[in-house]
């Protein structure tokens, strides 16, 4: 017995053991994801879903890339003096082949100067180039494996598919803003191929986004909460991709189309499209009736209008309240704002940290008066609007109040935080006042100062930092009815006119607008044409939608960014013809002497500069992708 388990049993014994510790060797080995097949990233609505996640992680990031950010690239902002890390710079000078390494700028890649290399989380979030392209590729991966969602509601499937096709319909779109016609990718192209597909025009292309995105309007729910699938998860479907959003870029994108920058690049033509003007207005009116029946989105109150853009000590309340559709991209949006980017809106007398930056005096003149009327000439009295260059904040739209910070305004929360020198507790704006001398490049260089996008009243800036959160609406509703109006009255033909099945004429949707913020309806003489309508319609949208990153592209979109006085930036100068005490206690309604505009920057830009241009090594990669013009 002791020989049999020695010469048998136990060789038995060890050669199962090694065979069993090699077995599990081998297992331990294998990769984690080697049990996972290849269709189970689709096979259920859960995993689907999963997938499809990260596309909204690619949604554009404007106000916040890295510590500061210039999206406001019109001529509504002059920045700091030299202040060459901004994209804003280049744009300025002309330079835009700099949006693929400018540091400071959503655009592309950038970096940190020092070493070339980017060390800012952010960074990962909002480059609109690189990560717009990675979402089509998604996006199509996700389309091409539909087939595979078997285990899955018919109401499961049509909301994977939807947001697919919203999202590849709308990074397409965001790219064609910037760079014109593209080749569409609507198939997932072999990574060991060389691209051959050659540009569309721009119609070409708008088309095509078209297509995506009425399918996603036919696919999607109004709110992801009445479904069965949203009622998971109900109270946090806010951000889901609906269709009143796919509707809304819709229009948009039929809209752009059909404006004149467009029209010109694809038919040569350089006044807008009727046609496609029509199909606009008509996305919009669909959408427009489904908010209005619905409540699904509606007009903040003015009494509210600071929450549509930022929320202080609301424990990070994200802004935009029910008038808010399309946000941009939510990463980090409790702390991106208040670090740095608060701190540029005042001089260093106040926030001893950032880059400078303010209102453009110009841009400013575009908020008229209470009226409703423009003003014409600053330095002029008009006894028709009202308008008085010795009163020149006296009885001006609502907005203006709201938006802009002007000589004499109280800027600062307690007095002890500034020493108690009233100069920097009151903003001191007037020519050779405090914050237009001191900090040399740092200065309020134009006479005004930004208070949409932040408080009126700040502390220094460890009093202040803390609690600011910021985002921005790359579509709210306001902007929709500014849309329709311009849509419906160059695609129908008047300022009375409106879309088919709708009873919103272009006008009142403009006064629409204007009557929740207090100012009188556009007045009977901008009426009898479209040119007259237009013109009133664009100071519209410079107001309403200021400083949320819409000027640069309707500029370029209406064939203005070259022109003057478009290509202008001014300051405003003026002297006190009060006491300081009667500024203080009613700077509204506060008298000046010798009231003048002076330009600060014109920018010398031609017709290359409507378009931005590609990547040398893009163009090189094959002959059918051509460059923009003059680049």
């Amino acid at each position: 017995m002791k020989n049999l388990f020695k010469h048998t049993i136990l060789p038995f014994i060890i050669l199962v053991g090694i065979l069993a510790l090699s077995s599990c060797k081998k297992y331990l080995e294998r990769s984690p994801l080697a049990d996972i097949q290849e269709t189970d990233p689709y096979k259920n609505f859960r995993n689907f879903q999963g997938f499809t996640e990260e596309l909204y992680n690619c949604i554009p990031l404007l106000s916040l890339v890295e510590g500061h950010n210039s999206f406001n690239l019109g001529e509504d902002e002059f920045w700091e003096l030299g202040e060459t890390r901004l994209i804003s710079y280049h744009i300025d000078q002309g330079n835009y082949m700099a949006w693929n390494s400018t540091f400071y700028n959503f655009l592309g890649s950038g970096g940190d100067p020092a070493n070339g290399t980017g060390n800012d989380p952010n960074r990962s979030k909002g480059k609109l180039w690189g990560l717009s392209w990675y979402a089509i590729r998604k996006a199509n991966v996700g389309l091409a494996n539909l087939d595979k969602l078997t285990d899955a509601t018919q109401e499961e499937k049509d909301l994977i598919a939807g947001q697919l096709y919203f999202f590849r319909g709308y990074f397409h779109f965001v790219l064609m803003e910037y760079w014109g016609g593209l080749p569409y990718i609507d198939q997932v192209l072999p990574s060991d191929q060389v691209l051959q597909l050659p540009r569309l025009s721009y119609q070409a292309t708008a088309d095509k986004v078209a297509a995506d995105l009425q399918r996603a309007a036919a696919l999607l729910p109004v709110d992801w909460d009445q479904t069965v699938v949203g009622k998971q998860t109900a109270g946090n479907n806010n951000t889901r991709i609906n269709k009143i959003m796919a509707l809304g870029f819709l229009g948009k994108n039929y809209l752009w189309a059909g404006s004149p920058l467009m029209n010109r690049e694809s038919t040569g033509n350089n006044t807008y499209n009727q046609d496609y003007c029509k199909k606009s207005a008509d996305a919009l009116a669909s959408a427009l009736q489904i908010i209005e029946s619905t409540g699904r989105y509606e007009l903040a109150p003015f009494s509210q209008y600071r929450d549509l853009f930022y929320t202080f000590n609301q424990n990070g309340k994200i802004p935009g309240l029910k008038e808010a559709i399309f946000l941009e991209n939510l990463a980090g949006a409790g702390g991106r704002w208040r670090w740095n980017q608060v701190n540029d809106y005042r001089p260093l007398v106040i926030h001893q940290t950032g880059i400078k930056v303010y209102p453009t005096a110009n841009y400013v003149d575009y908020y008229g008066m209470a009226n409703g009327l423009p003003i014409t000439n600053p330095e002029q009295k008009d006894s028709e609007s009202g308008y008085d260059p010795e009163y020149p904040w006296k009885n001006r739209d609502p907005r203006f109040y709201n938006d802009i910070m002007i000589d004499g305004e109280k800027c600062v929360l307690t007095a002890q935080s500034v020493g108690n020198n009233e100069y920097r507790q009151y903003a001191s704006l007037f020519t050779n006042g405090l914050f237009r001398t001191a900090d040399g490049n740092k200065k309020v260089w134009t006479g005004y100062m930004n208070s949409k996008l932040v408080s009126k009243l700040m502390n220094e800036y460890d009093g202040y930092r803390e609690n600011n959160t910021f985002v921005l609406s790359l579509m709210r509703l306001a902007d929709v009815y500014l849309l329709y109006a311009e849509a419906a009255a160059t695609g129908y033909g008047s300022p009375q006119s409106m879309a088919n099945g709708y009873g919103l004429s272009a006008v009142e949707a403009v006064n629409k607008i204007r009557t929740r913020a207090g100012v009188a309806n556009v007045a009977t003489k901008f009426l009898a044409s479209n040119t007259l309508f237009l013109s009133e319609l664009r100071r519209e949208r410079a107001v309403e939608l200021a400083f949320e990153g819409h000027r640069f592209n309707d500029l370029r979109r209406w064939l203005l960014l070259t022109e003057r006085p478009y290509t202008l930036k001014k300051a405003v100068e003026f002297d006190r013809a009060l006491t300081n005490a009667q500024v203080y206690a009613d700077p509204k309604n506060a008298r000046v002497r010798n009231f003048r505009e002076t330009v600060l920057f014109e920018r010398q830009l031609g017709q290359r500069h409507y378009w931005l241009p590609f990547r040398v090594e893009d163009v090189n990669m094959y002959k059918d992708f051509k460059q923009n013009p003059g680049w």
